[in-house]
Parts: C-alpha cells; sequence; structure tokens
C-alpha cells in the first residue's frame, strides 16, 4: 500500500508542474518564495504550515501566502488527507468551516486523553501556568493572541488545559474567526475563587508609569 501511495503522490506532483508551468503560479511566490524549490514541493510546505499553524487554515489564505494558484492548493490539501487517511496514521488533515488543521483521529482520542491526563495530580509546568494566566486575565482570547503575548506557540499547552478542563472554547472572533478560550468553572474550584471578579489584581506587579518613561527617556537618549 505504502509503494501505491508513493507513486500515487509522485503521479500528483507531475501534475502540480505540468499544470502550472515551470513560470506558472507555483514557481513565483511571495518575496521569490517557489514552493518547488524544497524537498517535497507544495504539499510539504502544506505540512510545514499547518503544523506551525495555531489555527485552521483556508486553502486561499495558503495560496496567497505561498504564491501558488488556489486550485493547486486545494487539490494538494485533498490529496494530502486522502493519503493520510488511507495509511492509518493516528492524525488526520481535517478540513472544517474554518479550514485545514492537523488534528488527532477521533478513535484515538482515549490514547490521547490517557498521555495529557496522566499525573494530573502532578503541578502544572511553567509554560502552562503562564498561558493559563494569560488566558484567565485576557479571556475570551484567541489562542493567536495568547501566542502573541507569550512570544511562543502555544497550542499545545493549550491542549493540555483544553483537556484538563480548566479552559474550553466559547464563541469566535468575529474579526479573525478563529475560536475564543475562557476559564471553565473547574479552574475557579481549582483556584479557590468564587467568580472571576475575585482574581487578584495585576496592579502591584507592574511598573510605575513614571519609572517607564524615565526608562523610556534614558534610553533615547
Amino acid at each position: 500500500m505504502t509503494e501505491a501511495m508513493d507513486r500515487q503522490d509522485a503521479d500528483a506532483d507531475v501534475e502540480e508542474r505540468d499544470s502550472s508551468g515551470s513560470a506558472g503560479p507555483a514557481s513565483a511566490a511571495r518575496g521569490g518564495l517557489c514552493v518547488e524549490q524544497f524537498p517535497g514541493g507544495l504539499k510539504a510546505c502544506l505540512e510545514a504550515i499547518l503544523m506551525t499553524a495555531g489555527e485552521p487554515q483556508h486553502s486561499d489564505d495558503l495560496a496567497g501566502v505561498l504564491g501558488v494558484d488556489a486550485r493547486l492548493v486545494a487539490e494538494a490539501l485533498e490529496r494530502l488527507q486522502s493519503s493520510y487517511a488511507m495509511s492509518e496514521r493516528g492524525f488526520e488533515l481535517r478540513h472544517t468551516a474554518r479550514g485545514w488543521r492537523f488534528a488527532s483521529r477521533a478513535e484515538f482520542e482515549p490514547v490521547v486523553a490517557a498521555f495529557v491526563t496522566d499525573g494530573q495530580s502532578a503541578r502544572l509546568s511553567q509554560a502552562a501556568m503562564e498561558t493559563l494566566a494569560v488566558i484567565a486575565y485576557r479571556q475570551p482570547v484567541t489562542r493567536a493572541r495568547v501566542s502573541s503575548i507569550r512570544g511562543v506557540n502555544c497550542d499545545g499547552v493549550i491542549r493540555s488545559l483544553l483537556v484538563r478542563g480548566l479552559i474550553c472554547e466559547r464563541g469566535i472572533d468575529e474579526e479573525s474567526r478563529a475560536s475564543l478560550l475562557v476559564t471553565t468553572d473547574l479552574f475557579l474550584e481549582k483556584m479557590g475563587l468564587s467568580s472571576l471578579d475575585d482574581l487578584p489584581s495585576l496592579a502591584p506587579f507592574l511598573p510605575d508609569a513614571g519609572e517607564v518613561i524615565e526608562e523610556g527617556v534614558e534610553t533615547a537618549l
């Protein structure tokens, strides 16, 4: 089966190059980027982006980033989806109204839950605590915003917090159409709080406005 899949992917790659042309949309990408210069071509580039993205991605947006015709991107994504399904992997390329994203296959949910919840009584990691704090004080907030505040991709940590039941998705951001994250009643219970109004104020931990201005002036001088 693996050899047949490899031949199918190879034939598909030839079709992509033939349909796009050597100087077509698949070659002239944003900033001079050419997807065919990378090992695996278009499909590998799509995999790399989707593995990094914290939110589902629409094929049109991916096409714009890579400078490739949207039809070629859609066809490549569909071939990848079929390829993963045929090879019986533990993950799948899932397509929803919000776009394309990698996800664990539903039948492996018990395995993933066992891994994530192993040692539930153990303390949260530093990364998990920081991510939870950002969500608690900025909720409702998107994954992208949390990652931007922390300066690192938080998708894995957020999945862990979701499985633990400390946060959940509630609502959609109107501008980005991304899911909004909020804390749960379990979070309040674990923190010993009656409501979010009981969260400690951040004011004592913030620098004085005058100090910030003075530091800014000194830096400029």
